[in-house]
């Protein structure tokens, strides 16, 4: 199994070769990068690329590590003990399968996704260690050992929120996705619009790669947010003389596909004024 990336995903070489490493040490690959550039869309990807199937398990502030693996449900066992349910009798019916469970049990290799692992409890990763280098656990209610038939893929994404503990990313294979440079983006924008104007298109990216590097700014806007940006552009037919801006309207047009809260808005009006001020 070899990933060279896929029609309508841009893998650059140093993300193909991560993803390919992973594989090859069967370890999980952690991805990290700014939201918007593509972390999550990468296993799916992968899995697209290799013909697998894929499992998701999407990380919320709630998530325990106990509920990727199972979890039993007590109170619907007492509920039906009550009513008599000849169900009671076999513990296996209150037992819910995690999405590890589901990755361990496809008789077949998946790519399993543990998306944004970083909202999780801090212990959250620690508390899956065993797991994951051991492709095994024990359910305690019916004594059995899960044991991986085929080891997935992992694909572990975080958006840098917490750090993670050491002894988790002993055991990643880590990938910091950097964000794609001018011709990187025209290769993902050829993608989704592949009959944009090139006069366009560069001056659209030029005025998106000076936003980015604005002082000051707040939230920097992603790779999927210049995309929306540019559908915008096609959709109302715009030329590149009409993105052109002066010192009097520093913002850029339909900047609210770009620029996400007011902090941002107000920098560049600011900015605008002081150059109407230098006038």
């Amino acid at each position: 199994m070899n990933f060279t990336g896929t029609d309508s995903y841009i893998a650059t070489d140093d993300l193909t070769m991560a993803v390919n490493a992973a594989v090859t040490l069967e370890r999980p690959l952690l991805v990290k990068g700014e939201p918007g550039t593509g972390k999550t869309e990468l296993a799916r990807q992968v899995a697209t690329a290799l013909g697998l199937p894929m499992i998701e398990w999407h990380i919320k502030s709630t998530t325990r590590a106990q509920q990727g693996l199972y979890e039993y449900d007590a109170v619907s066992r007492l509920r039906d003990s009550q009513l008599g349910d000849e169900r009671v009798h076999d513990i296996s019916n209150y037992i819910k399968r995690g999405k590890l469970w589901q990755a361990f049990a496809a008789g077949e290799r998946t790519v399993l996704l543990i998306d944004e692992i970083d909202k999780a409890d801090i212990e959250f990763p620690n508390d899956l260690l065993q797991e994951l280098d051991r492709m095994e656990f024990h359910v305690y209610e019916t004594g059995e050992t899960i044991k991986a038939r085929v080891r997935p893929i992992v694909i572990i994404t975080s958006n840098n929120e917490k750090e993670l503990p050491d002894a988790f990313l002993r055991r990643c294979f880590f990938h910091y996705i950097r964000f794609p440079d001018m011709d990187t983006m025209r290769a993902i924008v050829a993608v989704h619009h592949p009959g944009i104007k090139d006069r366009l298109l560069t001056t659209a990216l030029t005025q998106f790669y000076e936003l980015r590097d604005t002082p000051g700014l707040k939230k920097k806007p992603s790779t999927s947010e210049v995309l929306d940006w540019l559908k915008l552009l096609l959709a109302e037919d715009l030329t590149p003389e009409d993105l052109a801006r002066d010192g009097a309207d520093a913002l850029p047009k339909l900047h609210g596909a770009l620029l996400k809260n007011e902090q941002d808005v107000h920098l560049f009006e600011r900015l605008a004024f002081m150059a109407r001020g230098r006038r």
